[in-house]
């Protein structure tokens, strides 16, 4: 009976243990998300900042679009037969 407690309680230890670690990442992660979120609403207050972000997201959205109208373009080639 001795024996199960002392593998009972080492093995409450390494989960323990290995529970902190868990917790200390997701600590750390949500630390650096915040520091990354004050880091971006600070730069918004930068014009240039601002215009170079939304470039990228139109830039984003006309590659998208230009990849939609190639696949459309593959399946209206596809359906007249052609390869």
């Amino acid at each position: 009976m001795g024996e199960f407690f002392k593998k009972a309680f080492a093995d409450m230890k390494e989960s323990a243990k290995a529970q902190h670690e868990v917790d200390k990442a997701n600590f750390d992660a949500v630390k650096a998300e915040s520091k990354a979120q004050f880091e971006e609403a600070k730069a918004m207050r930068n014009p240039e900042f601002m215009k170079a972000k939304m470039q990228a997201e139109r830039d984003e959205q006309i590659a998208a679009a230009n990849k939609r109208i190639a696949e459309a373009q593959a399946r209206i080639d596809f359906a007249q037969g052609k390869k």
